[in-house]
């Protein structure tokens, strides 16, 4: 077993204001938790893990090439599958946050070394 405490866990501004924190980084699933500042959106990228996205506060929308936008409420969830590209929004003027699950494992870095 593995505790991560929410108060001491790693973290990091891939931008300003758009803020990342570490739940569980291990090869076979990852968790983050994220706080997506007013109109935020990720820069469109892919990645080869399947993520899951699920909204905790707020708004946010997912869009891709193939379905368009689509808006996430809180309690919802949304499948991202490995290799597709997206962008995560944050439509509202106000800080929405989320969890991302990664299977498996993505560096939590990602952000960071990501060339633009």
């Amino acid at each position: 077993m593995k505790v991560i405490r929410f108060k001491s866990a790693e973290s990091y501004e891939p931008e300003k204001d758009w803020k990342r924190l570490s739940l569980c980084a291990e090869k076979d699933i990852s968790i983050e938790h994220f706080i997506k500042p007013p109109g935020h959106a990720s820069p469109k990228h892919d990645h080869p893990n399947a993520q899951v996205l699920h909204v905790l506060e707020g708004r946010l929308s997912i869009i891709t090439d193939e379905e368009g936008e689509e808006f996430l409420e809180p309690g919802d969830t949304v499948y991202i599958p490995g290799g597709q590209s997206h962008i995560v929004r944050n439509p509202l003027n106000r800080p929405s946050s989320g969890l991302d699950i990664f299977v498996p494992g993505r560096s939590f870095d990602f952000w960071l070394k990501r060339k633009k």
